[in-house]
């Protein structure tokens, strides 16, 4: 039987690929499969599937999670927040098949206790536009690549 490589760390790109800036996670997640990343590294394009992502992070040791986000500042801002501040992460209630990025972590801390990551954090890139059909913005597109150069030195 083929056993699947071990995942010490797990890169998880959320959003929407058909609606502009929301595009930025899956978008990362591609970039980063272009490049020539250690063993141990896996890449999942999370979508808009909280409760997948939730159970991707069974067992590994380390997460970084990429997202879109529409706070009000400059686009292409990006804001790495460590898993240490992200406390009382309450698991969604209601629809299970489409909740956000801090619903999926409060949904995991949840479901997998002890088997919960060590180590997560979030990257958000303030988006531009989330228009249907809207390209990135170039904000988003640079901070798309500046998360990716990141996340590559530090797994390696």
């Amino acid at each position: 039987m083929l056993e699947p490589r071990a995942t010490d760390t797990l890169v998880v790109g959320c959003g929407n690929l058909l609606r502009g800036d929301d595009a930025a996670g899956p978008v990362l997640v591609r970039v980063l499969a272009d490049r020539d990343l250690p063993a141990g590294v896996r890449l999942v394009d999370g979508g808009t599937a909280g409760m997948d992502v939730a159970f991707a992070m069974r067992g590994v040791r380390r997460v970084i999670l990429v997202d879109a986000s529409k706070v009000g500042v400059e686009p292409g801002v990006v804001h790495r927040v460590p898993g240490s501040e992200l406390v009382d992460l309450t698991p969604p209630e209601g629809n299970l098949h489409r909740f956000s990025w801090d619903q999926a972590l409060g949904f995991a801390q949840w479901l997998l206790k002890d088997d919960y990551p060590d180590d997560v954090t979030v990257y958000l890139v303030e988006g531009a536009s989330f228009d249907v059909g809207a390209p990135l913005s170039p904000e988003v597109e640079a901070a798309v690549e500046r998360i990716a150069d990141a996340i590559e030195a530090d797994v390696r």
